[in-house]
């Protein structure tokens, strides 16, 4: 469609950008639409990260995401940040609001929607990895009620880090303790193309647990085909990638957008499925 000199722009900073399905997404939901909109990919080295964001605030974007490697420097950028971004200590939404820069993580709650039938209340969730998407996934499931919560990663005193910054019932160890888990979580890199896969045995967990990898390309992952196999509900990091978008959307544009099939289908894609 046109765009007329009223456009609504918003977009995702990231070095590179290349990789990044979010303009798909959100092209996908501006066309749905049909508003007067655009979503751009913005490569932005990281030195020019602070002075490329401060002059898109002052040029009309309702705002932008925020990729790797930029994440750290857009939580320090912010006038304000809402109150799940500090817990989860990310930023990965700006909303520019008369050049002020506001910001918010919505990784923990694109996690939990993609959950639909998952109940964080229902038991203990063990969590792989200690980075900023393992933050912001164990921030929600606390925060919506998890009474067990173990982070696993190699480096032990980086788990023991983020379990004192998040508090509550939050625990610590070397191999993860699998019986008697509710959900089992990759937030690690493992087994994303390119990368080792994740080797872990399956068979303690219980019949009714839910495995999610954060992972989406591939779609199946090798833990999620191990999940698959023992007859496990298994959810693939498409999902999260998907609902956290709701937020940025509905902030930039004025309109809360649906997360369906089809749109799944269109940023899908060309994402190999094994």
């Amino acid at each position: 469609m046109l765009l007329t000199g009223h456009a609504m722009l918003a977009g995702v900073i990231g070095w590179p950008v290349a990789h990044s399905r979010s303009p798909r997404l959100h092209g996908s939901w501006i066309a749905r639409h049909g508003l007067d909109a655009a979503y751009l990919p913005l490569p932005v080295r990281p030195e020019h990260f602070a002075s490329a964001v401060r002059g898109l605030a002052h040029s009309g974007f309702r705002g932008v995401n925020v990729t790797v490697p930029h994440k750290e420097a857009a939580f320090a950028i912010c006038d304000t940040v809402s109150p799940r971004a500090l817990r989860a200590g990310a930023v990965n939404t700006l909303v520019f609001n008369d050049g002020r820069i506001e910001g918010d993580c919505t990784d923990g709650f694109g996690f939990l929607a993609s959950l639909p039938d998952f109940d964080p209340t229902s038991g203990p969730a063990v969590v792989l990895g200690a980075g900023g998407a393992a933050r912001a996934i164990a921030a929600a499931l606390l925060d919506a009620g998890c009474p067990h919560l173990t982070l696993v990663n190699r480096t032990l005193a980086r788990a023991e880090e983020l379990a004192h910054a998040l508090g509550g019932p939050v625990f610590v160890s070397d191999t993860p303790p699998l019986e008697g888990a509710a959900l089992l979580v990759n937030a690690t890199s493992l087994g994303m193309a390119g990368q080792p896969p994740l080797v872990i045995d399956l068979a303690p967990l219980p019949s009714h647990a839910v495995v999610a990898d954060i992972v989406y390309v591939p779609l199946e992952t090798p833990l999620l085909a191990a999940a698959r196999a023992r007859g496990l509900v298994g959810s693939d990091g498409l999902g999260m990638l998907l609902h956290q978008a709701r937020i940025g959307f509905e902030a930039w544009f004025g309109i809360a957008p649906a997360v369906d099939e089809e749109l799944r289908r269109i940023v899908a894609a060309d994402i190999p499925p094994r």
